[in-house]
C-alpha cells in the first residue's frame, strides 16, 4: 500500500483536492448502498425528534439540540427541512412528513466508520493509512462519518465552507474522505470546488469556527488561532471567484480527498436521483496538534479512531 502517486500529491497541494476514480470496487458500492438503505429504511420514526439539518449561513439559525451535539459515537438520522409541511399533523401534534423517512433523511452520522460494520471495513483499513501517510499524517484519526443523501428533489444546497471551521485543530489539520455511492454530477448536487482556494494567497485562512455555545446549540465565531497548516506559507490573499470553481463529475466509487481549508460547496439536488454519498474526515493527532474543546463534535472515551487496519 504505497497511497498517493507523486502526480496526485502534486495535484492535491496545488488545487486542494483529488479525484480518485475506482477506489471502491463495485462490490463495495453495493455493500455500503445496501446498508445505508437498511438503516434508512429500519431505524424508528415515531421516537426520533425529528431534528431537521441544514448547514446555513452565519446569521441563520443552526442546528445543535442534544441529538445532534451527543451523535459522535452514534448513528443518528438527520432530515431535510423540505421535507416537512409547514403544518403539524393533526394527530400528534408533530411535523408532518411529505416524503416516506428514507426519502427525507438529510444525512446519517456520525460514528458509521466504528459501528456499521460495512462502513467500517472501507474507512479504517491500511489503503486509506497510505494515503493519510502519503499526505503528512503522522497519527490520522477518523472522525465525523457519515453518508450524505442530496435526496431527490429536496436535496439541500451546501454554501461555501472549509470543513476546518468545523473540525478545528490547532494548527489546522483536517482532510475529507468523500466517496461517491451513485454518480454526482451538476443535475443531482455534486461537489463545487474552488481550486487552489485552500492556500493562503486564495484566502485559504480559517477565519471563522462552528462550535458549541455556552448557553447551548452551536454557532460561528471568529477563529483567534492558527488560520492555515503548519508549513503552509501566509501568502498576499487574493479574492476567490467563480472562475476558479470546478463542478466536479464523479462516478460511483470515486474517491475525492478534500483539503480542509479548501472553499467548496454544492447545490440544491433538484433532479429524480439521489446523490448518496459517504464522507469522514481525518485529523492528525500526534503531539504538537490540539483538537479544540469547542467543536461542535468532542471526542468519545478513549479518542478518535486510529487510522489503520
Amino acid at each position: 500500500m504505497s497511497g498517493l502517486t507523486e502526480t496526485q500529491l502534486a495535484s492535491f497541494k496545488e488545487n486542494g483536492y483529488l479525484v480518485l476514480p475506482d477506489y471502491l470496487s463495485a462490490e463495495e458500492v453495493t455493500s455500503l448502498l445496501s446498508e445505508t438503505n437498511k438503516l434508512l429504511n429500519d431505524f424508528p420514526l415515531e421516537s426520533h425528534p425529528l431534528t431537521q439539518f441544514t448547514t446555513g449561513d452565519e446569521s441563520a439559525a443552526h442546528v445543535g439540540d442534544s441529538y445532534f451535539l451527543n451523535s459522535g459515537d452514534k448513528i443518528r438520522f438527520f432530515f431535510e427541512p423540505d421535507a416537512f409541511s409547514t403544518e403539524p399533523d393533526p394527530l400528534t401534534g408533530r411535523p408532518a412528513l411529505l416524503k416516506p423517512k428514507n426519502r427525507a433523511v438529510n444525512k446519517i452520522g456520525h460514528s458509521l466508520h466504528t459501528l456499521s460494520p460495512p462502513f467500517k471495513a472501507i474507512s479504517l483499513n491500511e489503503r486509506n493509512a497510505a494515503v493519510a501517510r502519503s499526505l503528512g499524517f503522522v497519527d490520522p484519526r477518523v472522525l465525523q462519518s457519515m453518508v450524505i443523501c442530496k435526496q431527490p428533489s429536496i436535496g439541500g444546497a451546501v454554501p461555501s465552507h472549509r470543513d476546518s471551521e468545523f473540525l478545528y485543530t490547532d494548527p489546522p489539520s483536517a482532510v475529507g474522505w468523500w466517496y461517491a455511492l451513485q454518480d454526482a454530477g451538476p443535475v443531482n448536487g455534486t461537489l463545487g470546488m474552488y481550486k487552489g482556494s485552500h492556500t493562503g494567497r486564495k484566502g485559504g485562512h480559517i477565519t471563522r469556527r462552528f462550535v458549541r455555545k455556552e448557553s447551548g446549540g452551536t454557532e460561528f465565531v471568529e477563529n483567534t488561532g492558527p488560520a492555515l497548516p503548519r508549513g503552509m506559507e501566509e501568502e498576499k490573499s487574493e479574492e476567490v471567484d467563480d472562475s476558479e470553481l470546478e463542478i466536479l463529475d464523479i462516478k460511483a466509487g470515486s474517491l475525492v480527498l478534500i483539503h480542509g481549508n479548501v472553499l467548496h460547496k454544492s447545490e440544491k439536488n433538484t433532479s429524480l436521483n439521489s446523490r448518496y454519498a459517504y464522507t469522514f474526515h481525518v485529523i492528525e493527532g500526534a503531539e504538537g496538534w490540539e483538537y479544540d474543546g469547542r467543536n461542535w463534535l468532542q471526542p468519545p472515551a478513549g479518542g478518535f479512531s486510529k487510522l489503520e487496519a
